[in-house]
């Protein structure tokens, strides 16, 4: 941590010492740098502060629960997801059909597509279609339904059953928590269907999920560890994928 973000830091803290939140923007101001430094700052840097919905508030705040925020993802461990996505690419091959889901973690895979001669992507993100489009040796099959502005996706009835018509070679699946009781969860309920069916269609189950989300659990639950044939993560030190499987073991490779 550097000098000047570790006095940033320090300052934060001694704003919320007394408990209740502080806006994004009046942390900005107090600091006298802008709202990005300040996502930096909290994201990037161990800190007893966490910022949730646009907010600062102290970790063990009471009576606070997560709001997921892409534009915090995004800015959240982006080195790391950039380091997963180069794995993830190695385990691609010319002429797949690639589930792909939404969220931040993959992201950074998408620039890397354009290294296939031909490719199919399947998803319900509009920042991956939006991506993916731009993309000449991509195919690009966008499953639609009612917006979800947070998430940058979309969601319907019938995606489940859209999803269980295509053949998908791998299904990329991120998740906001990882637990070896509670399983693989999310935040938002719409995700749910169209994560189990291309788990359920796929050839190849892939989890990508960055070591921060391991001992985590998210309201919307979507699957077992056992579900998928390999995990891809960033700490190997993180708690053993093959702890919580005493039966059935997915390969865990460490990017």
């Amino acid at each position: 941590m550097n000098d000047r973000s570790a006095q940033r830091l320090a300052m934060l803290q001694e704003a919320l010492a007394s408990g209740g939140t502080l806006h994004l923007r009046d942390a900005a101001e107090l600091c006298g740098v802008s709202e990005m430094t300040i996502r930096r700052d909290v994201t990037t840097q161990p800190s007893v502060i966490s910022l949730l919905g646009g907010r600062l508030v102290m970790a063990n705040y009471p009576g606070v629960t997560p709001v997921y925020d892409l534009t915090e993802q995004q800015a959240s461990h982006y080195q790391i997801k950039h380091r997963l996505c180069q794995r993830v690419a190695s385990f691609i091959e010319d002429g797949d059909t690639l589930f792909i889901d939404c969220g931040s973690t993959l992201i950074p895979l998408l620039s890397q597509l354009s290294h296939f001669r031909e490719l199919t992507v399947v998803t319900y993100a509009l920042n991956v279609a939006n991506s993916v489009a731009a993309l000449p040796n991509v195919r690009l099959v966008l499953l639609g339904g009612l917006f979800y502005a947070s998430s940058q996706s979309f969601g319907s009835d019938g995606m489940r059953a859209a999803i269980e018509r295509l053949g998908i070679n791998k299904a990329l699946i991120s998740a906001a928590g990882v637990d070896c009781e509670r399983g693989v969860s999310c935040f938002h309920f719409h995700e749910v269907a169209p994560k189990q069916a291309a788990i359920a269609t796929a050839m190849q189950r892939l989890l990508i999920v960055d070591a921060s989300k391991f001992g985590l659990v998210r309201p919307a639950y979507f699957a077992a560890l056992s579900d998928f044939d390999i995990v891809v993560t960033d700490d190997e030190h993180a708690p053993k994928v093959q702890d919580c499987l005493p039966h059935a073991s997915p390969s865990v490779t460490v990017a």
